[in-house]
């Protein structure tokens, strides 16, 4: 099944034969994926416009969507999706995606966030490596998809519903909780993106990943993304813990660090010059500096090709 630990465990073959031309002009990739709720925003996307729009408290929906969980064993995520419906239903308010993308619009981003992702991607680029962001996370798709920050997004994976001819919420469609989170680490390594596409679980050689583990980062804020973290750091990237700069609680990012899932934790403060910036800038470094030398080291294997055929 997708997700699960053992997906698929890459191998190291021999590396075909590329011409110079290929190696030369090759572009090595790497991917920042990130949760969202508490990580690039201050709340749960849900709270800003889209709970109080019911005109309930949210820590009220809080408390019974986790009830409702409870109470039928179900899936905490399944629970708040259904418990929306059931809302909408009662207040005869229709859950509609463009109502669902219009609430996304209004969710707040921590400090920097507008402007992160093209700073990212610019100073990778001035490096020699094509960055593309991806936002793994157990809210609502639609509410991403309509934030400002989408267009710079490859990829958003998270819960998402199935809706009817005139786009009203009907039934989950993706459910994503944190064990779930992994395979789409998996997805990102080897470019089978499409969440129906099985090929995820087929075994990859290392050589033909699209983006090598080791070029991934991770960025969470809680243990619900221990799974991600430590998956990626197991395999050679970088799994990083923020903190609300304001609130400033660091007690879920110090467990996380002293139990080895993150290897940096920070402010979510996403500005030029923060601490944050300076440590991603310092990992791009060193990918990219471990690409040159994979580069040369590919190189110098397709001199010996040439001189042996």
């Amino acid at each position: 099944m997708a997700g699960d630990g053992d997906m698929s465990e890459e191998t190291k073959v021999p590396m075909t034969a590329k011409t110079h031309a290929e190696i030369k002009n090759r572009v090595p990739r790497m991917a920042i994926c990130y949760d969202f709720d508490k990580t690039l925003s201050p709340d749960d996307m849900q709270t800003f416009t889209l709970i109080p729009s019911f005109g309930i408290d949210k820590a009220k929906f809080w408390s019974e969507s986790d009830k409702l969980a409870r109470d039928n064993l179900m899936d905490k995520n399944l629970a708040w999706m259904l418990q929306l419906i059931r809302y909408s239903n009662f207040l005869g308010k229709s859950l509609r995606k463009e109502y669902f993308r219009e609430s996304g619009q209004a969710v707040k981003l921590f400090p920097g966030v507008d402007t992160w992702f093209t700073r990212m991607i610019d100073y990778a680029a001035e490096r020699g490596l094509e960055l593309e962001h991806y936002i793994i996370s157990s809210g609502l798709k639609e509410i991403i998809e309509g934030s400002t920050i989408a267009p710079y997004i490859k990829r958003v994976y998270a819960s998402s519903y199935y809706y009817s001819h005139d786009s009203i919420a009907m039934w989950p469609a993706q459910v994503v909780n944190y064990t779930s989170k992994t395979q789409y680490i998996f997805r990102v390594a080897k470019g089978y993106l499409e969440e129906y596409d099985e090929r995820v679980n087929d075994q990859t050689p290392i050589d033909d990943l699209r983006i090598p583990y080791e070029n991934i980062v991770y960025i969470g804020d809680s243990a619900t993304d221990i799974p991600c973290m430590r998956l990626v750091e197991e395999r050679g990237g970088h799994a990083i813990g923020v903190f609300d700069p304001v609130i400033r609680n660091l007690s879920k990012v110090y467990e996380l660090y002293m139990n080895n899932r993150i290897s940096f934790y920070a402010p979510a403060d996403y500005s030029e010059g923060g601490d944050l910036t300076r440590y991603l800038k310092q990992t791009i470094d060193e990918i990219s500096f471990r690409e040159r030398m994979r580069k040369e080291k590919m190189m110098l294997e397709e001199q010996q090709i040439e001189i042996i055929t």
